[in-house]
């Protein structure tokens, strides 16, 4: 598109991040499936435009893993509320969260939002039964998205900890794999009901915070 395309329409800007996802799945998994639950919702509504994804973000809790990289959590919270406030030409900004790592940089950003009166919404997927990191639910979610890029050969089951556990230790000393949960039993059909799902809440999150 050209700026002269662009007639105040909501930006959709998909959150990823670079990080491992155990042995079978790859560096780029969050930002991929990020893109597609953005890429469904433009498709969905006609005043919506895809915004070119956040690949790299708060991912420390993975460090000491070949292959991830990290802006930590205070660069990525100025990120996002710099994209924001650049976007000042746009009806309001969705920012779709693929990783569970940038919450406190998100949490951060959405309090300077509200302070600014910025029509910003943060939106990130919510999965009841799922497992922590490159398990069942991300795994299902590859296998029916890419599954070019799933090596399902490689995959096997880790730990799931505690929340608590995870952020004060981070993934390595508790996953040598990198992987917390069972990605196994994953199936593509599985993925696709996942994401179907997924499509449905986020669709459902804008269409309320438009009106």
């Amino acid at each position: 598109m050209t700026w002269i395309e662009l007639e105040d329409p909501i930006l959709i800007v998909p959150v990823g991040s670079c990080e491992q996802h155990g042995p079978h799945l790859p560096l780029d998994t969050d930002t991929l499936i990020a893109t597609a639950l953005a890429r469904d919702l433009v498709a969905r509504r006609d005043d919506c435009v895809l915004a070119p994804a956040i690949t790299i973000s708060a991912s420390g809790e993975h460090q000491g893993f070949p292959g991830t990289l990290s802006i930590g959590t205070d660069a990525m919270a100025a990120v996002v509320v710099e994209l924001a406030r650049s976007a000042d030409w746009t009806a309001g900004v969705v920012f779709v969260n693929g990783h569970g790592g940038n919450v406190a940089a998100m949490q951060r950003a959405d309090a300077t939002f509200r302070r600014e009166a910025r029509k910003v919404l943060i939106w990130w997927p919510s999965v009841s039964d799922g497992d922590p990191h490159a398990g069942h639910t991300e795994t299902s979610l590859m296998l029916a998205l890419a599954p070019d890029r799933v090596r399902f050969a490689l995959a096997q089951a880790g730990p799931t900890p505690e929340m608590d556990e995870l952020i004060r230790h981070g993934v390595r000393p508790l996953s040598a794999s990198g992987v917390l949960g069972d990605p196994t039993g994953a199936t593509a059909e599985e993925g696709s009901d996942i994401f179907d799902r997924l499509g449905e809440d986020l669709a459902a999150a804008v269409d309320e915070w438009v009106d």
